[in-house]
């Protein structure tokens, strides 16, 4: 698969969990890696990047005298999420109808 669009996709499943609610890395790495094959390592990236690009935010919380950061999806956070939505809608289209399963 091509890097641009795994990173659309990687981009639009974190949007997706941090929409439902704030939750931080180790559980989001979790949650994404029961769709996609995917480490720590790679995530921690990616959730910079997104949050240089103003669609995450994050805050600290002291969980058993430990700090976690959590993170939150912020309102052009939605609209991205909101974007990457059509465009996988678009995808699946033009996919099913190269593979004949046109929806009627």
């Amino acid at each position: 698969m091509d890097v641009q669009m795994k990173r659309g996709i990687l981009d639009g499943l974190v949007l997706s969990i941090l929409k439902r609610g704030d939750t931080y890395g180790y559980e989001l790495t979790e949650q994404v890696s029961r769709t996609i094959d995917i480490s720590e390592m790679t995530l921690y990236p990616v959730l910079r990047r997104l949050e240089a690009q103003g669609f995450l935010g994050n805050y600290s919380m002291e969980i058993n005298g430990r700090l976690r950061r959590y993170y939150t999806i912020t309102p052009s956070g939605l609209t991205k999420l909101d974007d990457i939505t059509l465009e996988l809608k678009a995808l699946r289209q033009l996919i099913d109808h190269m593979i004949g399963e046109e929806e009627t």
